[in-house]
């Protein structure tokens, strides 16, 4: 099966790309393109998905950057190819030769890019990133480059929709005691619970940043077993541990 890969065209002509797990090496729970490397999949079979992301994308294997994802509103900036992972949450760079990824499994995968400055990012946003300034902290990253906010569009891909993400009173309440307007990305679900937006939280707090486009894909991780990864769902089933999708954007080869 070949690589299936979801674009946007708000990112054109920037090589970018949210992959779904189809077309990839890794069997059993994982079976797809499982890119975590902090899976207990086998890591000969993640080696081989992450070098065909890297093919895709045009740039050697070392040169697909990624963080050590912690869920903090924490950007960094890329200048070379380098197998460094730091704690973070985001990437940003002006430099050709490098693809900037993140990883999910629900939680939103965001790519920006501003085509005329020729400065583009990625960012890892769960409900806590989003929360804590994850959207917001890229976007500042990114102008320390010399991209202009407005100029700027950002595409959210494949993310728990919010059909399938319930939650409990004190995650509402929790939400509510920050911002009373955050009751907008909550419906009544059964009894107490509720059923939580996630990517309309990140496209209010991105258009309340001043991008110039936002967007969500659209596709529920959750709801499409056969193309997503989804943490909640492998929960659900009761299932060991779960694949972790990836997203990438580059600026093409250096020259």
């Amino acid at each position: 099966m070949t690589l299936e890969i979801i674009t946007s065209d708000a990112l054109t002509p920037i090589r970018h790309g949210f992959f779904t797990r189809r077309g990839g090496a890794s069997s059993g729970i994982f079976a797809g393109l499982n890119c975590g490397m902090g899976s207990t999949d086998q890591h000969e079979a993640v080696t081989i998905n992450r070098t065909r992301v890297a093919d895709a994308m045009g740039v050697h294997l070392d040169a697909l950057m990624g963080v050590h994802q912690i869920h903090s509103p924490d950007a960094i900036t890329v200048t070379t190819p380098n197998t460094d992972r730091p704690k973070a949450d985001a990437l940003v760079t002006n430099c050709p030769g490098v693809a900037l990824s993140v990883l999910s499994a629900d939680c939103q995968p965001v790519l920006f890019a501003d085509t005329k400055a020729k400065v583009i990012g990625a960012a890892h946003a769960g409900w806590k990133g989003a929360l804590g300034g994850v959207l917001e902290s890229t976007l500042d990253a990114m102008e320390a480059l010399g991209a202009t906010r407005e100029n700027i569009h950002a595409v959210i891909g494949p993310s728990i929709s919010q059909s399938a993400y319930e939650v409990g009173p004190e995650f509402f309440e929790d939400f509510i005691a920050q911002d009373q307007s955050f009751a907008r990305f909550f419906a009544q679900g059964d009894g107490d619970k509720f059923q939580f937006d996630l990517p309309a939280l990140g496209l209010h707090r991105l258009r309340q940043a001043g991008v110039g486009h936002a967007e969500w894909t659209r596709h529920c991780t959750y709801a499409d077993a056969d193309r997503f990864y989804s943490y909640r769902r492998a929960t659900h089933h009761k299932e060991a541990d779960y694949g972790r999708l990836i997203a990438a954007i580059t600026l093409g080869p250096a020259v």
